[in-house]
């Protein structure tokens, strides 16, 4: 055989194709998707909570409304529902101005502050835009309120040394910016990323045992109905969902450590997230065979972005967006910072991963009702069902 003609064989023709396919998928996927980082951050909503009457807290929150680069800033809002709207990542950071800030401010014995609060819990690029933020927010802040408090203060420059540097003390405390994080997550890349690892590596290992399962289907067609397979074919999932979740329960114990509780939860969320991811991409595979891992790649490419790990549902683009609603991975990924990080309820997540679930499921018995045709069970196999019937009845009587 000459190298042309390897060329032609089907394998060579199947790997160059898939080497194009996976490079234009991935690139075309990725770049475009990433381009929404920095440059949808102004789509982040934001609440700035002013309590205070005096003029320097209304002259804040006028300043930070015209200068702050976010196009829905809430401020008909109060702080207790800002926070709570925070927890559930519905707002990206909230600035509370204290009642007492004008008077703090002008009584100049003791600093003032002003509260910016950030969850931790959700997209990293939120939560670490946010910081750069409001440092660069409190250190124009510190400059102008130190410069303002030296006009009023050192208007004689005569007096004592130690009056000096109490004067000079109180005027670089003048403002102190209070800097807030709730549902810290422990330090550590690995940390941050734990929600969105877990929920790959269910994703995956369920699109590849999607593709061998409805294979053992189609193969065993004709030795036991198609009803019996379908339900072979789940309860081999659930096991296999089961197996690999104590796998990935375990590998998740030796190096971040979770306690026993968040252990439970999560092998239980795992084997869920492994079932739903299987129905979803059993859906192609089911209606065109082996070519619908074609379109599971690019889907599960989407997903990696529309997971919320990264970005949040604000900043991503339409396609990836609309992904997000219908994505078995958004919902993992979300449920997953809810109860290992949050201070929310993860059930709202995974209702939704259950919802995509049982409808991937309908989608696949629909499929498999219509398009699979029923096959009459071979004589082999009729002939072990009747000698285990006549077995069954010798024994009863």
């Amino acid at each position: 055989m000459k190298f042309v003609e390897f060329l032609k064989t089907k394998g060579a023709i199947a790997s160059i194709f898939m080497a194009i396919f996976y490079a234009v998928a991935m690139l075309g996927i990725f770049l475009p998707g990433y381009t929404a980082i920095p440059g949808n951050i102004d789509q982040l909503p934001i609440a700035i909570v002013n309590d205070d009457e005096g003029e320097y807290g209304k002259m804040i929150a006028k300043n930070l409304g015209e200068q702050l680069p976010f196009e829905e800033i809430q401020t008909d809002i109060t702080n207790k529902v800002a926070l709570k709207e925070l927890e559930k990542n519905d707002i990206a950071l909230v600035v509370h101005i204290p009642k007492t800030f004008s008077a703090d401010m002008e009584n100049g014995e003791i600093s003032s502050s002003i509260d910016f609060t950030v969850n931790e819990a959700g997209a990293t690029v939120v939560s670490s835009t946010m910081t750069s933020i409001v440092t660069e927010i409190n250190n124009q802040l510190s400059t102008q309120f130190s410069q303002q408090t030296a006009q009023g203060v050192l208007m004689n420059f005569n007096v004592p040394e130690e009056q000096a540097v109490e004067m000079a003390d109180m005027i670089e405390n003048s403002y102190v910016g209070n800097f807030i994080t709730i549902n810290e997550i422990p330090d550590g890349m690995h940390n941050n990323m734990l929600p969105m690892f877990l929920t790959m590596a269910g994703y995956t290992g369920a699109m590849i045992g999607a593709m061998q399962l409805v294979g053992s289907f189609k193969a065993s067609r004709g030795k036991a109905s198609k009803t019996r397979l379908f339900i072979y074919v789940q309860l081999t999932a659930i096991l296999i969902g089961v197996v690999s979740s104590l796998a990935a329960a375990g590998v998740t114990y030796l190096v971040n450590e979770p306690s026993g509780d968040i252990l439970l939860s999560l092998l239980a969320h795992q084997v869920l997230n492994y079932m739903v991811a299987f129905n979803f991409t059993a859906i192609f595979i089911f209606l065109i065979g082996e070519g619908g891992m074609i379109l599971n790649l690019p889907i599960l490419l989407i997903q990696t972005l529309a997971n919320g790990a990264t970005i949040s549902r604000d900043m991503m683009y339409a396609p990836y967006e609309w992904m997000s609603y219908i994505s078995p991975m958004y919902y993992s990924v979300q449920a997953y910072f809810a109860s290992m990080y949050g201070s929310i309820s993860p059930a709202p997540y995974i209702w939704g991963m259950i919802a995509v679930g049982l409808g991937a499921m309908l989608i696949n018995i629909f499929i498999v009702w219509i398009f699979h045709k029923p096959l009459p069970v071979t004589e082999l196999e009729e002939k072990v069902k009747v000698e285990n019937e006549k077995v069954s009845t010798e024994v009863i009587a």
